[in-house]
């Protein structure tokens, strides 16, 4: 008989719980919470925060910042049986039902923490059936969450007053510390002050705050949960506690990364909080003392080239600033580079085998189909080698090679470097692109350069916390990147800032300059073994500015930054890779030296790939004894003739010459009475350009000039206009015609019968 009321029980159990699991499948309880966002750098230190989705400062505490001392203070204040109960504490309930009943008024709530999360979570007004409401949560949040989980969610969800809450945001705001490194003292008074926000809050009521945590104190002290001298110092530590501003550094990154993950609580970036507050604190100095030359903004970005992580990243001078645009993101603004882009040009070059460092370029006036660049100083240095080209940033050379290895070519490759601009507008550039005709970022250069620092390696920028090790792309060789890196480090050059301090403290990177056109943008972008570092300056409105330059206005700060960060860098320098060799050269030319050449010096080549080339700055002629006839093997006679060695000059250089009014060695006329007919070497137009169309006032007609790049033994050249001779004048001077409208076809012979033709089309405007 007495089975059966056991077996009821039994069976009024079973179905409760059968019941109670029924509920929780079909009303689950799983919490959401909106953390606001915090930014915090490569050691978990909080930089930045933003207010969550309803405008609430409540930080995730993470698990490593609710330290024992923490939690024992805590669950001895709120829940000394946190770790036993179901989330609900049965003799805590008996005994607030006793005093509730027997004083007519809630005394007691008994809420458990696992209860206080399920109320902050979802408020309830404070009746007896919401208290069942509650307790049937907390027993679900057990079911699916760990104690630790739920302390966390509690410590998260402590209510401060106003809008902060849990113990890391009132720890940051009033303490100015993570919740870690907080005392004794701080930990007791953050744990009273969410049962008296009003009384007890923090910078308005500090005495009162300061009692109340003292007497909880000795009751630490008095219940044996601290040792005597602990409870000591926390009575005497003093309370010096105000409402603070949330951290603000590295905004422009901040931002960036909380649009790019948007529900993420914490982000881990890599930045190293100490070097980005010294080059901000840089970046201001350096622009308020040029604010006066109308030079109002600057980014810098800092990579560490072992790890790809970026440690330093600086979107402009002032954040808070409106009037000069400091919420622009500079390191993501698409600017003109200016020379900037020439190292990889140079380097795609030496890879093509198509030059090496002392091959001699031609830095010359030159017309590419009606493209006429100039260098920044407005002169023209003849020849030069590829290193003085490179070390000086002259315009012509890198557009001669941009032209001799094909615009497309090179636009393939810096749509592999990651330039996204350049990939948009890849159909609308030209040879003008390696003079800054092109869009790129600041973060696309220092990427770049930071290729040729991890020897022509390309890897992606890391702006958070990765393990994953760097495992580039080669965008250049191991050789071609060395070639530029030693350019690059030259000093003897002249983007070296002209301040004697900069020279004197001159750190040992590799570095370019860059400026572009209307004095837009002055670039510096500098490295070593340890860090890339990219520099930008200049105005966000785009206003040009006469002293802005790469050299005197970029590079300082790139010098001043490197020095502060690494000062005579332990990292030591790159050495030459296996595949660099050394051999002879011909001083005139950088090619293998051939009978012409009496000395010679050495030049670094990459081996298998460089070209083998001869050495052709002379070549042979046959002339009379008086040097006043040449002859061709055609015409030449069996005896009084004499063989002479000529320069062999290109016809721009010779155009050159003529135009400076240069003195050179000019070949004899050719033997007027040979009839031989010349096929090689014929003159090139240079204007008009081939397939142009030209617009020509219906009124006022206006000439169009013809002119053409001969070779040396050229002393006559004709123009004819439809297949009709129009002129014949000296091989280098311009004449002006008046052409016909319609398809023109423009023809030029020179007097060794060699003949050139373009089509142009002339229209009435």
């Amino acid at each position: 008989m007495k089975r059966v009321p056991f077996r009821k029980s039994l069976a009024a159990i079973l179905v409760t719980i059968l019941l109670f699991l029924v509920l929780d499948f079909a009303f689950p309880f799983s919490p959401k919470i909106h953390y606001a966002t915090q930014i915090t750098d490569h050691r978990g230190a909080v930089i930045h925060a933003f207010l969550s989705k309803d405008d609430k400062w409540r930080l995730q505490t993470a698990l490593p910042e609710i330290t024992p001392l923490l939690s024992k203070t805590l669950l001895y204040k709120e829940d000394q049986y946190f770790y036993y109960h179901p989330g609900i504490n049965p003799f805590a309930v008996a005994r607030a039902a006793f005093r509730n009943i027997f004083t007519g008024k809630r005394t007691s709530g008994a809420s458990t923490i696992t209860m206080q999360v399920v109320r902050l979570t979802q408020p309830r007004k404070r009746t007896y059936l919401n208290k069942l409401i509650e307790m049937a949560r907390a027993l679900q949040l057990e079911m699916h969450f760990s104690k630790t989980e739920i302390l966390q969610m509690y410590v998260n969800l402590i209510p401060y007053g106003g809008n902060i809450e849990g113990i890391k945001s009132a720890a940051l705001l009033y303490f100015g510390k993570p919740p870690q490194l907080l005392s004794l003292a701080e930990i007791t008074a953050l744990t009273i002050i969410p049962n008296r926000p009003s009384s007890l809050r923090p910078g308005t009521r500090n005495e009162a705050l300061k009692q109340a945590r003292n007497k909880w104190l000795t009751r630490f002290q008095e219940e044996g949960l601290f040792e005597k001298n602990i409870i000591e110092d926390a009575l005497n530590e003093p309370l010096q506690v105000r409402r603070l501003q949330a951290p603000r550094h590295a905004p422009h990154l901040s931002l960036r990364l909380k649009q790019q993950f948007p529900d993420q609580p914490i982000i881990s970036t890599t930045i190293k909080i100490h070097a980005q507050k010294q080059i901000e604190a840089q970046v201001l100095n350096f622009i308020n003392r040029r604010k006066m030359m109308n030079i109002h903004n600057a980014a810098v970005l800092v990579v560490n080239n072992e790890t790809m992580e970026v440690e330093a990243y600086v979107g402009s001078a002032d954040f808070d600033n409106p009037y000069d645009g400091g919420q622009v993101d500079g390191v993501r603004a698409v600017r003109s580079p200016g020379s900037t882009l020439k190292p990889l040009l140079y380097a795609t070059a030496f890879d093509k085998g198509t030059i090496t460092p002392k091959t001699v370029l031609n830095d010359v006036p030159g017309n590419f189909s009606g493209y006429e660049p100039e260098n920044f100083d407005r002169r023209f240095n003849g020849p030069v080698t590829t290193t003085f080209a490179l070390a000086n940033s002259l315009n012509i050379p890198a557009v001669r090679i941009l032209k001799d290895i094909s615009t497309p070519f090179f636009i393939n490759k810096m749509k592999k470097a990651g330039f996204k601009t350049v990939d948009k507008q890849a159909k609308d550039l030209g040879l003008s692109m390696i003079l800054g005709g092109c869009g790129v970022t600041l973060e696309e250069l220092t990427r770049l350069f930071a290729a040729f620092a991890n020897n022509g390696k390309l890897n992606a920028l890391k702006y958070t916390k990765s393990k994953s090790a760097p495992n580039g792309e080669e965008i250049v060789s191991e050789e071609a990147a060395y070639l530029v890196t030693d350019i690059l480090t030259q000093i003897t050059r002249p983007d070296l800032p002209t301040n004697f301090d900069n020279t004197y403290h001159l750190p040992k990177i590799a570095w370019k300059t860059g400026t572009s056109y209307g004095k837009r943008d002055a670039w510096s972008i500098g490295y070593n073994k340890r860090y890339t570092i990219g520099v930008w300056v200049g105005n966000f409105s785009g206003e040009g500015v006469p002293e802005l330059s790469g050299a005197n206005t970029a590079t300082p700060l790139l010098f001043s930054i490197f020095n502060s960060l690494d000062y005579n860098s332990p990292k030591g320098w790159y050495k030459s890779p296996a595949d660099i060799s050394v051999r002879q050269v011909c001083p005139a030319t950088g090619d293998i030296p051939s009978e012409f050449c009496p000395h010679a010096i050495p030049d670094q080549f990459i081996v298998g790939v460089s070209n083998y080339k001869k050495c052709q700055h002379l070549r042979w002629v046959f002339t009379d004894p008086a040097g006043k006839i040449s002859y061709c093997t055609y015409c030449l006679p069996e005896t009084g003739f004499e063989k002479k060695a000529y320069p062999n000059l290109a016809p721009e250089l010779i155009a050159f010459h003529e135009q400076q009014k240069l003195p050179y060695q000019k070949i004899p006329p050719h033997n007027p009475k040979c009839e031989r007919v010349f096929h090689e070497g014929a003159p090139l137009i240079v204007s008009p350009n081939e397939g142009s169309e030209y617009f020509i006032q219906k009124d006022e007609p206006q000439q169009l000039q013809l002119a053409c790049q001969a070779a040396n033994d050229v002393e006559e050249v004709f123009w004819y206009v439809n297949d009709k001779l129009t002129k014949k004048a000296k091989p280098h001077e311009g004449i002006f015609i008046t052409p016909p409208m319609g398809r023109v076809k423009i023809s030029c012979s020179d007097d060794k019968g060699r003949n050139s033709d373009i089509w142009i089309v002339v229209r009435r405007m």
